[in-house]
């Protein structure tokens, strides 16, 4: 089973709000995670509230290799986490 962090669309139409999830690469969008990581809200006002990641899981998917996709990846790179 390939495994994936990718993001998971939630909130409403125009309020996009997303979790951070590992998830197997044949899943769809919004399918079933194995495990949740963390949030991302682009339309916070600050960038405190704007993420959450729990970085020691986050760190152990990537090391049993799990693959972000881009997005995940810009975003992991932006809070030092990662390769």
């Amino acid at each position: 089973m390939a495994v994936r962090l990718r993001l998971k669309r939630m909130g409403r139409r125009h309020r996009s709000f997303f979790r951070l999830n590992a998830m197997d690469s044949r899943s769809p969008r919004n399918g079933k995670a194995i495990e949740e990581l963390g949030w991302y809200d682009p339309n916070a006002k600050t960038i405190e509230k704007q993420i959450s990641l729990n970085r020691e899981r986050i760190e152990y998917w990537l090391s049993v290799g799990a693959q972000p996709s881009e997005t995940v990846g810009d975003l992991l790179k932006r809070n030092g986490i990662g390769q």
